[in-house]
């Protein structure tokens, strides 16, 4: 059986706005989980999720209730897969190198708030970062998350979000 996971972080929301919502329905739509990175920003954003699956951490930037809530790692199964999902913001200069030590027997391993889309293979170990999915840069660039798939094998694409009218 496939599962669909759709990856985002760093949404930097004081409310799930319309926007938000149309954004979270064109790219999530045929998702059966949501996985968050942290930085939801304010407890409401959860909302936006309609009662599906969330595994979720929190980032430097929320609330109080959230950190009270989300685990600042959390190590969880999606399919047969292990997966170590961290904000990042405690970890350093090389979030990579210490997501290794935080999850030594992971099969995937992701991570949000450097606002940069990564996606490699280290070994056997996925490593993902779905990026900022507000659009944060500099130049206009859109906001982008990550769909993961655990079926027989572990695979990941990242995607811009696209323009809603």
């Amino acid at each position: 059986m496939l599962i669909r996971a759709g990856v985002l972080s760093d949404t930097h929301l004081h409310k799930p706005d319309s926007r938000f919502q149309k954004q979270l329905a064109l790219c999530f739509q045929d998702c059966d989980v949501i996985i968050h990175a942290g930085d939801l920003t304010d407890p409401s954003v959860l909302t936006a999720f309609h009662g599906r699956p969330l595994f979720a951490v929190h980032g430097n930037m929320c609330a109080r209730e959230l950190h009270r809530r989300h685990p600042r790692q959390l190590e969880f199964t999606l399919g047969g897969f292990t997966i170590g999902l961290a904000h990042g913001a405690h970890l350093g200069p090389d979030i990579e190198d210490a997501l290794w030590t935080l999850f030594p027997g992971a099969d995937c391993l992701i991570y949000g708030h450097t606002h940069r889309p990564v996606c490699h293979s280290h070994g056997q170990v996925l490593v993902l970062n779905p990026g900022s999915f507000q659009a944060t840069g500099r130049d206009g660039e859109p906001g982008t998350y990550a769909i993961l798939e655990a079926g027989d094998q572990l695979r990941a694409s990242l995607f811009a979000i696209p323009p809603i009218p």
